[in-house]
Parts: C-alpha cells; sequence; structure tokens
C-alpha cells in the first residue's frame, strides 16, 4: 500500500495516464450509447444490439485504414490539428481528481491553465478550418468560435464560484471539499453554480440545440468537411474525447463521491471501485444528456445567444450568493 501524499512522481504520472486512458477508450462508447439513445427516440432502428453501441469504434478503426487526402491550400496548422486535440485533452484528463479525491498531479490541476487548454483546443479546431482554404469548413469555424464566446463565460464563471468556496483555483481542493462538504458554508451558491456548469458542459457536448447531428458540418463540426483518413479519425476521436473530459470535470467538481481518499492508502482494491463508480457517473451524464437533448424542439442557431444568457445568468446569481453568504 502506499499513500497518494508520498506517492513517487512516476507512480503518480502512471496513475494520471491511466485515467487518461480510461477516458480515451470510453470516449467512443459514450457516444454510441448516445446514438443509440436518439435514434430510440426518433423511433428510428439505428444501430443494431450491442454492434450498435460499438460503432464508433468500428468507424474509427475503418477511416485508419483509409487514405488521407489534405488541401492543396492547407498548412502546417490543418495538419497537426489532430495530434493537438487528443493530446491537449489528454493532458486535462491527466490533471482531473478521478480516480483519488485530490489531483494526482498536484499544483498542474489548476482551474486557469484547464480552461486555457480547453480554449486551445477550439482555438485550433477553428484555426485548421479557416487553414484548409475551403470556405465551408471556414463557416464551421466562425460558428464554433461563437459557441466558444457563448459558453466559456458560463463555464468559467460557475468554476471560478466553487474555486472560491474552496479557497483555491486546484480542481483537487475543489474535489476534496465538495467531498467532505457539499458547498462549504454557501450551499445555495454551489448549486446555482452546479446548473450553470451542467448548462455549459451540456453546450460543450455538442448537443441541441447548439448541434445538429444531421447538420454537424455546418455548425461546430464544420472544419472537419475537409479530413479524411487517419486525420478524421484522430478528429473524430478528439472530438470525443473533449465531450468525455468535459464531462468527467463536472463530475469532479461537483459530484466527486466514491472517489479514493486523496490521504489513504491506494491499493487495487481502492483503484478499481473508485474507476467502476466513475465510469457509472459518466454514463449517468451521457445518458441524461442524451435523453434531454433529444426532448428539446430544434431552433435556429443565430438564436442560441438568446439561449445561453440564462445560463450566464445562473452562474451570475451563483457568484453573488456567494458574497451574500447564502
Amino acid at each position: 500500500m502506499f499513500s497518494t501524499d508520498s506517492l513517487s512522481l512516476p507512480a503518480s504520472i502512471a496513475l494520471a495516464a491511466l485515467q487518461a486512458l480510461m477516458l480515451l477508450l470510453l470516449a467512443p462508447l459514450l457516444s454510441g450509447i448516445s446514438r443509440k439513445i436518439r435514434a430510440k427516440m426518433h423511433s428510428r432502428i439505428g444501430p443494431m444490439g450491442v454492434r450498435g453501441v460499438l460503432q464508433d469504434y468500428r468507424d474509427i478503426a475503418k477511416l485508419m485504414t483509409r487514405q488521407e487526402v489534405t488541401p492543396v491550400n492547407s498548412g502546417v496548422i490543418f495538419r497537426a490539428m489532430p495530434f493537438i486535440l487528443i493530446s491537449s485533452m489528454l493532458t486535462v484528463a491527466m490533471t482531473l481528481p478521478i480516480i483519488t479525491q485530490g489531483s494526482l498531479l498536484g499544483s498542474a490541476s489548476d482551474l486557469i491553465t484547464l480552461i486555457y487548454i480547453f480554449a486551445l483546443f477550439r482555438f485550433f479546431f477553428s484555426l485548421s478550418g479557416l487553414d484548409s482554404g475551403s470556405p465551408f469548413a471556414g463557416l464551421g469555424a466562425s460558428r464554433e468560435l461563437v459557441i466558444g464566446v457563448l459558453v466559456e463565460p458560463v463555464l468559467m464563471l460557475s468554476l471560478l464560484v466553487m474555486a472560491l468556496i474552496a479557497g483555491s483555483t486546484n480542481i483537487g481542493a475543489m474535489s476534496m471539499l465538495a467531498s467532505a462538504n457539499w458547498g462549504g458554508d454557501v450551499p445555495t451558491a454551489a448549486a446555482l453554480a452546479m446548473v450553470a456548469c451542467s448548462f455549459a458542459v451540456f453546450i460543450e457536448m455538442g448537443k441541441i440545440p447548439f448541434d445538429y447531428p444531421e447538420a454537424e458540418q455546418e455548425l461546430q463540426e464544420g472544419p472537419l468537411s475537409e479530413y479524411s483518413g487517419v486525420g478524421l479519425a484522430l478528429v473524430s476521436l478528439g472530438i470525443k474525447l473533449k465531450q468525455t473530459v468535459i464531462a468527467a470535470l463536472f463530475i469532479s467538481v461537483f459530484l466527486p463521491f466514491g472517489s479514493a481518499q486523496a490521504g489513504g492508502s491506494l491499493t487495487f482494491g481502492t483503484v478499481v471501485p473508485a474507476m467502476v463508480i466513475f465510469a457509472a457517473k459518466l454514463l449517468a451524464v451521457f445518458v441524461l444528456s442524451a435523453l434531454y437533448e433529444n426532448s428539446l424542439a430544434r431552433g435556429r442557431f443565430l438564436l442560441t445567444s438568446k439561449v445561453t444568457w440564462s445560463g450566464f445568468g445562473i452562474a451570475a446569481l451563483a457568484f453573488g450568493f456567494y458574497f451574500t453568504k447564502l
């Protein structure tokens, strides 16, 4: 047995890499489950049985064997973007307190840093659409940036409220506070921050009305239109990984129950149950978001700014409740 407080750096990195690998492997499965739920709620047959749930794995494997064709006018950003997407999300996944209540990488799990990494993901994703030289991809890139402007303030403000409650911008410290005393002295502010953050997570997961599976090339995933082969496989995997990581961030901050004790001893018997419980919570988030998404009416993309104001209003209300100690 060993304590997380006295964990060597190689051991911490190994465990962090393990949890990042877990999220990477789960991402296509969770996407497949969401697609299956969508098909059932739309009264379609959809992907059949267990094989249907695993369809995303087969799609990625098939794309990895296809020839990659790049636009003539594309540059280095276009070619590097798939690797930047996956590496940035794996970095975030390593810093999140998933297995333990505290982050395995300590001070690396800083809220400001993680927000910048998410912004880096969006920046290069949008820039690749412009770098491809395709007007259609450029349109998708501009709309992706619009979504970023609308959702990032909500995400930042809601997590900032939890950072103020915990007295630290470290995600691990926020997770440990939620485990020991959820909401601290201001449970109302924490509850409102949780609602606002769930709103932002829903948008970042590419749900209706912010993205449509039938028109994804015209909305958030427009830059994908010029990718093919291995590049398309990596970008698709990176997008699915981002959806999983943003959901994992929400769970780590607001629903950290079931994680191994940060100051306790880690064994096979404590790490494996913590990973199973986390996977169950992650599945619940995807199932609930899929059910809610497919119960919504579709709306025009240009009207999404009117919807996001409600999320920002809730986050601002949580911020105000924190200072009034409610």
